[in-house]
This record gives C-alpha cells, sequence and structure tokens, in this order.
C-alpha cells in the first residue's frame, strides 16, 4: 500500500522541490563581479610590488633572497654595488618578475631582510599581450606608491613589520670592515 501511494504521489519529486523552494528564498551570495569586487583580508597574496622609504629612497638592497627563495624562479635580479665618500652600497640594477610564472606563495616577501617587496591584493590582471605581465623595476614601484597601503597591511598582517614603525631603521648596509675598491656588478 505504501509503495502504491509513492508512486501516485511522487514523494521524490515532493521532497527534490522541497529542496528546491527552501533555497529559493535565501538571499543571493553571488558577487555581480565587474560591478562588485570582493573584499579580501590583509593577508591576501596579489600581485608583488617593491616598496620605498619614507624619504623615497629604494628600499631594495639587491641580495637575491627573493630570487633564490622563489620556487617557480619567476624573480630575476641584478645587483651592483657602489661607493661613495666610503660608504659601500648595494642596490638593485635590474628587478624583473614575470608574473605569468608566480606561484603568488609570498616567499620572496617573507625571504626579504629590509621588506623592499609587498603583496598587494590586486588580482586582474587581464591583458592582450602576455609580454604586459613581466613586471620591471618602474612597473614594480609604481604598484607600490599606489597600493602602498595594501602593502604595508601585508606585512603587517605578517609580523614583519609594526603598524607605525618607521622603516628607515633596519637599513642594510654592508659592514665598515669591507669597502671595495670600485663598483663591481654581480649578476644573480
Amino acid at each position: 500500500m505504501k509503495k502504491l501511494l509513492k508512486r501516485v504521489f511522487f514523494v521524490e519529486i515532493l521532497k527534490a522541490l522541497k529542496l528546491v523552494f527552501a533555497h529559493y528564498f535565501v538571499k543571493e551570495v553571488t558577487l555581480q563581479y565587474p560591478h562588485e569586487k570582493n573584499i579580501f583580508p590583509d593577508t591576501h597574496r596579489g600581485a608583488l610590488c617593491l616598496l620605498k622609504y619614507e624619504s623615497g629612497e629604494e628600499r631594495c638592497v639587491g641580495c637575491d633572497l627573493c630570487e633564490a627563495a622563489c620556487p617557480s624562479n619567476c624573480i630575476t635580479v641584478v645587483s651592483a654595488v657602489e661607493e661613495k665618500d666610503h660608504v659601500v652600497r648595494r642596490f638593485a640594477t635590474d628587478f624583473d618578475i614575470d608574473i605569468t610564472k608566480c606561484v603568488f606563495c609570498g616567499f620572496c616577501v617573507e625571504a626579504c631582510p629590509v621588506n623592499a617587496l609587498g603583496m598587494t591584493k590586486m588580482y586582474e590582471f587581464s591583458t592582450p599581450n602576455k609580454r604586459d605581465l613581466i613586471f620591471d623595476k618602474t612597473k614594480l614601484y609604481d604598484v607600490g606608491e599606489k597600493w602602498y597601503g595594501q602593502a604595508k597591511g601585508y606585512l603587517v598582517a605578517h609580523n614583519q613589520e609594526g603598524e607605525d614603525e618607521i622603516v628607515s631603521e633596519y637599513r642594510y648596509r654592508f659592514p665598515s670592515s669591507r669597502k671595495p675598491e670600485n663598483v663591481v656588478e654581480t649578476d644573480g
């Protein structure tokens, strides 16, 4: 008798309709993407950027630790050393990141001893030309200036900087005993 009633009243279909109507009156969770943007936390790993000190001086000292830490080998750093008034300074002459290879792991940011790298919440990289996704030093600094608050928020969220910390206090310098006689360029 039960089997007959189940077949006459289509109980399975009624159960399915009950589920459909239960979800029909629930608030939408879908974002209408181009018009609505998702809100990401400060720990989000988006586009990389290079940061400068408050004085405008470049933070990057060309130590190549970010290149060594990168698992996808998408970072290329060419560094040089200069001596000016008996002060030895190391800097990066070229800094390139191939975003098409980057896995956005954040290892490069963690490896940087002077917090010259930061990650922003920028995630829209669509372009008709793939070569536009190779970020050179100039483009990395432009991204860093435009999204400085997000990059600083990433460093603060990962306990690499304090929120109100003046970052010029931990500038990397060569030991005073090492003074090269002339400028030497090193590759990698």
